[in-house]
């Protein structure tokens, strides 16, 4: 087995053999034109079922058992307490659900508010229009920032790639749980673009991210590791900026109120409230078969840090952009000890970085083929776990991160060959 495993890890992270430009590039029969075509349709047929699902979840179709809603809610609510002059209470289960109740109607499902009153200077600027205007307004909004993006990560603007961003089916998902995870992946593909051309930019919008602090755990080591001193100090002075705002506007005991839920909130994730199978970390995929919660724990600590060494190493090792960036995007996901599914937006952003660098002498093959399979998985990822405890996010984020951490390594290969040719062309000149 240990030979097996050997054999693997070596044919996965050699660089690759010189083959054709096409089977390099788009894995043979699985090229641009096909890709395309396939795209449309699965955009095509999640919209038909995302019609489907709207339509029953407002009771156009059946009669429904009880009232319905999304996580926007919760930030709606917020927002609504915060521009009422009783930002705390946001942290108040009762009054906060009484605030999603008067914004829907009674009877629905609660929804936490577990943000850093940072994010609630964004809800209540939402909170002045109404709710369902808002949804729109919050998710059309995100989703164009996330596609152009995406589509300056790609390099190209045709219309083929951005129906594949738009298919990836967690874009489905996000839209409708009504979440802000096409606000992270663009905050945080945008911060990646700019980090070599314009490091205080990049450090600005990846401070930005304190909104949602677990998925800026990897950044400040990505930053020191690869010597960006100034994007590192932007990313500070832009997380204190936004907190010391937030304070100024809300008041210290709406910060209380956060600290007093945050303390308490593990408990909550512990205990099921949020379904395991709609996590997307090892805490989750370990709690879903059945692991206690100081197991899942100490697991999810073990992929923190070795997405985190990963990381280090890549940024200190001064590798193309395109892969530390990716690495940093999948690693992030890793490593947070909260991912939830609609999080997996974050490996589009690593995937549309490997897609970029699909020409360079790292690149593989058989990574086209690899991306289009973790593309397709989260379809039917959460009634997977909820029927048969399979951790289809987690393992998604895991391969993801693999895939990655692969392509860095031929990467590092590939440039140690080279030193090596330079270094012995070198010595014959000299011996010349």
């Amino acid at each position: 087995m240990l030979i097996l495993a050997r054999r693997t890890w070596t044919a996965l992270t050699r660089p690759p053999r010189a083959e054709p430009a096409t089977a390099a590039i788009h894995g043979g029969w699985l090229d641009r034109r096909r890709l395309g075509i396939a795209a449309g349709v699965l955009l095509a047929l999640q919209l038909a079922v995302f019609a489907f699902f709207v339509a029953g979840t407002h009771g156009w179709i059946v009669p429904l058992k009880g009232p319905t809603t999304t996580d926007f809610v919760s930030f709606y609510a917020a927002g609504t307490l915060a521009n009422a002059g009783t930002p705390a209470l946001a942290y108040d289960h009762n009054a906060h659900l009484a605030a999603e109740e008067r914004a829907t109607e009674p009877g629905i499902r609660y929804q936490f508010f577990n943000y850093p009153p940072v994010f609630m200077l964004l809800c209540a600027a939402l909170a002045t229009l109404p709710y369902l205007v808002a949804f729109v307004v919050f998710e059309a909004a995100t989703l164009v920032l996330y596609l152009v993006v995406g589509l300056r990560i790609l390099g190209e603007c045709s219309g083929a790639a951005v129906v594949a961003l738009l298919a990836f089916p967690l874009v489905f998902w996000n839209f409708g749980l009504g979440q802000n995870a096409f606000l992270t992946a663009a905050l945080f593909g945008a911060a990646s673009l700019w980090i070599d051309r314009r490091p205080v930019v990049a450090g600005l919008l990846f401070g930005a991210l304190c909104y949602k602090p677990q998925f800026a755990l990897l950044v400040p080591l990505a930053l020191v590791a690869g010597g960006q001193w100034r994007a590192l100090a932007a990313t500070a002075a832009s997380a204190a900026a936004l907190m010391l705002l937030s304070l100024a506007v809300f008041g210290s005991a709406t910060w209380q109120g956060f600290i007093t839920v945050a303390a308490t909130s593990p408990a909550m994730y512990e205990s099921g409230r949020i379904l395991f199978a709609g996590m997307a970390n090892t805490f989750g995929a370990a709690r879903l078969v059945g692991a206690g919660a100081p197991l899942a724990y100490a697991l999810q600590a073990v992929a923190s840090l070795v997405a985190a060494w990963v990381v280090v190493i890549v940024w200190r090792g001064g590798l193309s952009l395109p892969t530390r960036a990716a690495t940093l995007a999948a690693g992030t996901l890793v490593a947070a000890p909260l991912a939830l599914l609609y999080d997996l937006m974050l490996g589009a952003v690593a995937a549309a970085w490997l897609i970029r660098d699909r020409d360079a002498p790292a690149a593989a093959a058989w990574e086209t083929i690899a991306l289009a399979a973790l593309y397709l998985v989260p379809l039917d990822g959460r009634s997977l776990g909820e029927r048969w405890r399979v951790p289809v996010f987690p393992l998604v984020a895991l391969a993801l991160f693999a895939l990655v951490a692969a392509r860095a390594w031929r990467e590092m290969a590939v440039r140690r060959s080279a030193a090596k040719e330079a270094s012995a062309l070198a010595g014959s000149c000299g011996a010349a």
